[in-house]
C-alpha cells in the first residue's frame, strides 16, 4: 500500500477496517462464542445489559429507588461487558487482517505482532466480566466473628488453637483490622487468654472483614513435635475454625431490621430460653460469687451460646445474643449454599468445602504450609505464623478457589434453567 510506511500502527490498521467490516460482522457470532468465557455467563451478561436499558429509561420517567439501587447494582456488569465486546471486536478484526489474501503483507505483520497483546486484552476483559456477574455473598461487606475450638490432639490442639488466634490477631494488626477477644476460655472454662483454649471468639469489626476471613472456614491441622514430646516423635494435631457474620447490635442501612422474620439473622425472642448462673472455673475474687453468666438455647436448632467474659450480666447478655444470631443466620446461609450444590450438582461437580472439611496442614518440620482447596504451598511458615504475606497470598488463593466454585456454580445454574 503507497505510503503505509509512514503510518503509525493504530492508524494503518483502523485505516483497513471499513474495509474489512463486512467480513468482521460475518465472523462476531462465531468469535463471541469461542472466546474465553462460557457462552452461559455472556448470555447471562446480555440479560443483565438488557434490564440495565429498561431500567435506565424508567428512571427518565421519574425517580424509583427500588430501579436506582438495582441499576446502580448492575452497571459494573453492562461496563465489563462493553469492555468485553470492545476487546472481542478489537481481536477479530485483527484475526480478519491477518487470514484475508488481499490484505497487505506489511498490514498483516502489524496486525500479526498486535495478536498477543489483544488476546491478553481479551483474557482479562473475560476474567472482569466473569467476576462482575457472580453474585456478591450477602455477608461480604459485614465484619465478622472467628472462632476457634481445639480439635484431635489433646492438649497440643489447644495450643495450637491459642497459635491460630495469635496469627489472626497478628493479621488484623498488620492489615489494620479492627479486633475484639469477645471470648477466650480455657479447659476448665476460665476466661483467661494466656492458657491453652477450649473456645475462643474473636470479633473482626471492620467493615468487609467476614469477606476478608470466609476462606478459613474449616480445619487447619498442625504436624508437629509437642513440647511434652520426650522422643522427638511429630504429633498430627488440628482445630476448627469457624467464620460468621457479626450483626451491630441495633442494625445498620447496611443490613436488615432483626425484626423482619424474612431476614437471616432474626430470632423469634420466644424461641430462646435463657438461664442466668454463676460463672465457674477457678479465678478472681468475683468469678463464683455473682449470677453474671448468660446461656442462651435456641429452641428450634438447639444452638446454645454461653457466656461469661465480664462481671456485668447485661454486657454477658449482649454478647451472647451476638453471638447466636450470627450462628443462626451462618447456618442458615450454609442450608441454602449445601441446596444449591446438590441441585447443581447432577450437571457439574460443583465442589463446597464446608465447617468440617480439612482445609490447610501446618507442618513445622518442613516449614510447610499447604491449603487442601487451592493446592497452594508455601515455605515460610513463620511469616504465616507472624500473619505476614504470605498468609495473605495463601487466603488469597483460596478466594481466588472459591471464586472459581462460584463460577461453575453459576454456569451449572444457567445450563440447568437452560434444560427445563
Amino acid at each position: 500500500m503507497p505510503g503505509a510506511s509512514w503510518i503509525c500502527r493504530p492508524c494503518l490498521i483502523r485505516a483497513l477496517r471499513p474495509l474489512n467490516r463486512w467480513h468482521t460482522r460475518f465472523q462476531s457470532n462465531a468469535a463471541a462464542t469461542s472466546g474465553p468465557i462460557s457462552p452461559a455467563l455472556l448470555s447471562r451478561a446480555r440479560a443483565v445489559a438488557a434490564e440495565h436499558s429498561q431500567l435506565a429509561q424508567k428512571l427518565t420517567n421519574g425517580f424509583d429507588a427500588r430501579a436506582a439501587k438495582k441499576l446502580g447494582e448492575i452497571t459494573a456488569v453492562v461496563n465489563a461487558l462493553k469492555e468485553w465486546e470492545k476487546a472481542n471486536e478489537s481481536l477479530t478484526e485483527l484475526r480478519t487482517l491477518i487470514h484475508d489474501p488481499s490484505t497487505d503483507d506489511e498490514l498483516r505483520s502489524l496486525a500479526s505482532d498486535d495478536m498477543a497483546s489483544s488476546s491478553e486484552h481479551l483474557n482479562q476483559a473475560s476474567q472482569a466480566l466473569t467476576t462482575s456477574l457472580v453474585p456478591k455473598h450477602p455477608f461480604t461487606n459485614l465484619p465478622c466473628l472467628i472462632e476457634i475450638r481445639p480439635g484431635a490432639g489433646g492438649s497440643e490442639a489447644a495450643i495450637f488453637a491459642g497459635d491460630l488466634l495469635r496469627m489472626y490477631q497478628a493479621y488484623c494488626s498488620r492489615q489494620g483490622l479492627r479486633t475484639a477477644l469477645l471470648k477466650y476460655e480455657n479447659a476448665e472454662g476460665v476466661p483467661e487468654s494466656d492458657s491453652p483454649l477450649s473456645e475462643a471468639v474473636l470479633e473482626v469489626e471492620s467493615e468487609g472483614a467476614y469477606g476478608v476471613f470466609r476462606c478459613e472456614a474449616g480445619i487447619h491441622r498442625v504436624q508437629r513435635v509437642p513440647a511434652t514430646e520426650s522422643k522427638g516423635r511429630t504429633h498430627t494435631s488440628a482445630a476448627s475454625v469457624l467464620v460468621l457474620p457479626s450483626f451491630p447490635s441495633g442494625g445498620s442501612a447496611e443490613t436488615e431490621d432483626f425484626d423482619d422474620p424474612e431476614s437471616d439473622y432474626y430470632v423469634d425472642p420466644k424461641e430462646v430460653r435463657t438461664d442466668i448462673m454463676r460463672a465457674r472455673g477457678a479465678g478472681g475474687q468475683h468469678v463464683n460469687t455473682t449470677d453474671s453468666a448468660v446461656r442462651l438455647t435456641h429452641l428450634p436448632t438447639n444452638t446454645v451460646v454461653s457466656i461469661q467474659d465480664t462481671r456485668s450480666q447485661i454486657k454477658n447478655r449482649e454478647k451472647a445474643w451476638q453471638l447466636l444470631r450470627s450462628r443462626i443466620a451462618q447456618a442458615r446461609r450454609e442450608k441454602r449454599e449445601e441446596e444449591m450444590v446438590a441441585m447443581r450438582r447432577s450437571v457439574v461437580g460443583v465442589a463446597k468445602m464446608g465447617r468440617g472439611d480439612k482445609v490447610r496442614t501446618y507442618n513445622w518440620g518442613q516449614q510447610r504450609v499447604t491449603d487442601h482447596r487451592s493446592g497452594l504451598t508455601v515455605h515460610d511458615l513463620t511469616d504465616v505464623m507472624e500473619g505476614g504475606h504470605t498468609l495473605e497470598k495463601v487466603m488469597e488463593s483460596v478466594r481466588t478457589w472459591l471464586m472459581e466454585r462460584d463460577v461453575e456454580a453459576l454456569i451449572a445454574g444457567d445450563e440447568t434453567d437452560g434444560g427445563k
